[in-house]
């Protein structure tokens, strides 16, 4: 039987969610700065009824594709949830495919993830975020990892992914403990959108190393 905290809990998410979705158009974005953004995520154990649910997780896919992005979680719209969306056309060349290991991802939602690194190879990119708007910087991920999470319909994924996939399920299921990309990212490398489009456009940061004075993990 819930307690009557947790049924208090559960009706201000479920109000926040539906004040949310009251709106047209895509969901607004949370930006750094935001304690929600800081803070560990709840576990979702049914406080958002199935039909509110199905909602909410098709206005994040369609918030994801607006901005556009290939992962949103729901602590960046507000909601303090652990629950994240994540789509990835990969619309890239094929040396980037080749160097970054982007590939397709099909539409998922993971409910509950978490996420352990395999084995001790990093993969060293730069990497964005909706919530921190206007700057990329270089993150080491694991190249592999295997995530553990619920889908949509409460069943249970195991599953193990690399390459490009893995960065984005690791930058995901981190936004649910309240962790950003800069906090893992090489200071050093932080770069406007301006100047990743005029000067660090290559599949690797090696350039963007030399010239800006940091060292590549490994």
């Amino acid at each position: 039987m819930a307690s009557e905290r947790d049924l208090s809990t559960s009706r201000s998410l479920s109000d926040q969610v539906e004040e949310l979705l009251a709106h047209e158009g895509p969901l607004p974005i949370v930006a750094a700065g935001d304690p929600v953004l800081r803070r560990s995520a709840e576990p979702f154990d049914g406080q958002l009824a199935p039909g509110l649910l199905a909602r909410f997780v098709a206005a994040l896919r369609a918030t994801m594709h607006a901005a556009p992005g290939v992962g949103l979680a729901a602590p960046q719209v507000g909601v303090p949830l652990r629950l994240a969306v994540i789509e990835d056309p990969a619309p890239v060349s094929e040396e980037v495919r080749l160097v970054r290991g982007r590939v397709p991802q099909p539409f998922r939602v993971l409910v509950n993830p978490s996420y352990e690194g395999i084995g001790a190879e990093r993969a060293v990119f730069f990497e964005g975020c909706l919530s921190v708007p206007g700057w990329q910087a270089v993150v080491p991920r694991h190249t592999e990892v295997r995530l553990r999470a619920l889908d949509e319909e409460g069943r249970a994924v195991d599953e193990v992914f690399t390459g490009w996939p893995a960065r984005i399920v690791q930058h995901e299921t981190d936004h649910l403990d309240g962790v950003l990309y800069l906090d893992r990212a090489e200071t050093r490398s932080l770069s406007s959108n301006q100047a990743m489009a005029e000067r660090w456009g290559q599949p690797t940061p090696e350039e963007a190393a030399a010239a800006l004075g940091f060292t590549l993990p490994g």
